[in-house]
């Protein structure tokens, strides 16, 4: 059965593994898809909009670079491997565009990292894994 998985890309430790899980999923279901995305939100003071604007589109061609490379070094196997920066211009949490591309792409799972926190701390999601827990409207899989 077809299906399209969505990996939250960040470049953290977490956020790779959660691309091989991706991946590996992808080796099991032929034909399906797999979107990793990285989001970015303007962020700092907005005195001026076109110095904030500036920064954003830079930092998300960054990523872009990023991601490309990214799929170019999962993708040995040719896999339908799609990569996306979304920009989010209203400072919200990441996780609510993820939520909203997830929907616009009809996604099944939803792949994305948890923060690695010691003590007491473990006991909690990061800010961007619990908006998407709590407002996806697909299956997610918080990786550790």
């Amino acid at each position: 059965m077809r299906s399209k998985i969505l990996v939250a890309y960040d470049g953290s430790e977490l956020s790779k593994k959660a691309v091989q899980e991706g991946k590996e999923m992808l080796l099991t279901k032929e034909g399906s898809e797999l979107h990793i995305v990285s989001v970015v939100s303007s962020a700092g003071p907005t005195t001026n909009i076109y110095v904030t604007e500036n920064i954003t589109n830079e930092l998300a061609n960054e990523l872009k670079s990023e991601l490309e490379e990214l799929k170019e070094e999962i993708n040995e196997d040719q896999l339908d491997i799609h990569t996306k920066v979304l920009i989010d211009y209203g400072q919200r949490n990441p996780g609510h565009a993820i939520c909203k591309f997830a929907e616009e792409q009809e996604a099944d799972l939803i792949i994305i990292g948890s923060r690695g926190l010691g003590g007491v701390k473990r006991l909690f999601l990061g800010s961007v894994s619990n908006t998407v827990v709590q407002h996806a409207k697909s299956r997610v899989l918080i990786i550790k």
